[in-house]
């Protein structure tokens, strides 16, 4: 009887600890996206995977409190880990573009509505960063044509964001105030 009265409080113990340790990150990331100003859409994408990591990891967890047979879940979850890791293989750019994605998030230096430039080789893609989402960058370029770009390539490629002339700015605005001082007088 004690040995289930220990388990059911170990239990209790993890699964407030879980609890709490999502709450955490969860904030975590909301202080982090606003620091950085990432759109909400984006720190939910994030913070759900580290809750399905901690949601693994407490399943586990419980089953090696509760004395689950392990000999029977491996034979399961190796089949089913098999069956992932041949879909995985065949759609590899998926679970890099996923992964990509969750490193965007935390060091992308570009924000939506800065205009940037992809070097690709010989080639050059420039346009404005309008959504930043799991797979992909979006952009639109000066044609006005929506551009996806992969997470995954973006991280491989230099990218150059493109800050407006501010000298050119501070002349323009030098220069209306100027304007508005001699017709003021």
């Amino acid at each position: 009887m004690e040995k289930y009265y220990f388990q059911f409080v170990l239990t209790l113990l993890m699964v407030a600890g879980y609890w709490f340790v999502k709450w955490s990150v969860a904030k975590l990331m909301m202080k982090l996206g606003a620091v950085k100003e990432v759109p909400a859409i984006r720190i939910k994408n994030v913070t759900r995977y580290f809750n399905i990591m901690f949601l693994l990891v407490l399943a586990v967890m419980l089953m090696m409190v509760w004395g689950v047979d392990y000999r029977g879940l491996l034979v399961f979850a190796s089949s089913v880990l098999a069956v992932i890791g041949v879909a995985l293989v065949a759609q590899w750019s998926i679970l890099s573009n996923i992964t990509a994605g969750v490193i965007v998030f935390f060091s992308f230096p570009a924000r939506i509505g800065d205009t940037i430039e992809i070097v690709d080789g010989a080639h050059r893609l420039r346009g404005t960063i309008t959504e930043i989402n799991l797979f992909q960058v979006l952009l639109v370029d000066e044609n006005n044509q929506r551009i996806a770009y992969p997470n995954n390539l973006i991280l491989q490629r230099p990218v150059i964001n493109i800050v407006p002339n501010l000298k050119e700015e501070k002349t323009e605005k030098s220069g209306s105030l100027f304007a508005q001082r001699t017709t003021n007088r």
